[in-house]
């Protein structure tokens, strides 16, 4: 079986990032993952600045597969 990413929810990468194109669906599972992840700061910035936040993980989405910045 294949490993599975770390992306949201534990998604395969190209269903995450098809759903982090959409952006109300970035933005709730931006969220989810952040606070799944234990940083409730970066979901509270997440629901705060949310067009900043959407293109950041868009970006780091497409280059290393996974939510890197505050997650």
């Amino acid at each position: 079986m294949a490993k599975r990413q770390k992306a949201y929810l534990g998604l395969e990468w190209i269903v995450s990032l098809i759903l982090a194109i959409i952006p109300v669906t970035n933005v709730i599972l931006g969220i989810v993952t952040r606070v799944q992840r234990g940083n409730i700061l970066g979901a509270v910035l997440n629901f705060f600045i949310a067009p900043l936040f959407y293109i950041i993980d868009l970006v780091t989405m497409i280059l290393s597969r996974d939510l890197t910045v505050l997650a």
